[in-house]
């Protein structure tokens, strides 16, 4: 991760621009106020859709967040019915959880690649696991076995990768933050160096609670959108079912983007379609 020292030398030189925002260790600390006001080519109900799909995530997750694997008996006897500080994990009222970190973490890779990059993906997720990079506490403090799993494995071949890839390409990597920074999904393939870090067995609900924000970002090609969300869930999951179920999300979302009714999402036959 980029230094406190580095952070303001770059921000004071220049304006600060949202992909050097997103890769602070904590970009939702920085002033992003002083962000220029971006230039959207979309009509306004359309960008008011995808903002509050991002929002009533974080908002969403929140709420829930004090109940977290509570038993159904104690949700009857204590229903949820504002924020909360406390639960699970002690947090306080508003914090969100890891399903939405991960979901910011795969966010800013959008953002910041202008694309779909499964390595800058799975380096934003090994920040957030180890520097609570996008937590709402400033640290990982909950992560799923199967994605933990994969981020672990992930950072071991990622050194062994990038060493055979120094002795290949004329390029040198000094540091993590070069390996994390300095190499490309396109480098990775360029040297046949697999990204997908699932096991067979995974099937949890991981990629699921992440991907909302890959038909945001491709809503312009619904193609695009199921695509990328089935292999952004192979890199922690590779049970086809986790991937089915990211696809068939993806579809739903766009669906809710183009102005689809919820009895219109819940018809058999878009699930046919």
């Amino acid at each position: 991760m980029a230094t406190a020292a580095s952070n303001t030398s770059r921000r004071t030189s220049k304006t600060l621009q949202i992909t050097d925002l997103l890769n602070e260790p904590q970009p939702y600390n920085t002033n992003w106020q002083s962000l220029p006001q971006p230039t959207v080519g979309a009509d306004q109900g359309l960008l008011s859709r995808i903002q509050g799909s991002l929002v009533g995530l974080a908002v969403g997750d929140a709420l829930g967040a004090s109940v977290e694997f509570r038993p159904h008996t104690y949700l009857q006897e204590h229903p949820v019915t504002d924020m909360q500080s406390g639960g699970t994990w002690g947090l306080q009222a508003g914090q969100w959880t890891d399903d939405t970190s991960m979901a910011l973490c795969l966010a800013a890779s959008l953002i910041v690649k202008q694309g779909f990059d499964a390595y800058d993906q799975l380096v934003r997720y090994k920040w957030w696991y180890k520097d609570g990079y996008m937590s709402s506490i400033g640290k990982c403090f909950d992560i799923g076995q199967a994605t933990r799993l994969a981020v672990i494995d992930f950072e071991k071949r990622q050194l062994n990768f990038a060493e055979r890839f120094c002795q290949l390409k004329p390029r040198t990597l000094k540091s993590e933050r070069d390996r994390d920074t300095m190499i490309s999904q396109r480098d990775c393939v360029s040297v046949n160096f697999k990204l997908n870090f699932g096991s067979e067995d995974s099937a949890g609900n991981g990629p699921l609670m992440r991907m909302a924000s890959i038909p945001l970002f491709f809503f312009r090609s619904e193609k695009a959108a199921i695509n990328y969300a089935g292999e952004n869930a192979v890199l922690t999951h590779g049970d086809p079912r986790a991937a089915d179920a990211c696809r068939f999300y993806a579809a739903l979302i766009c669906g809710a983007l183009q102005g689809l009714s919820k009895y219109e999402l819940l018809d058999p036959k878009f699930y046919r379609a």
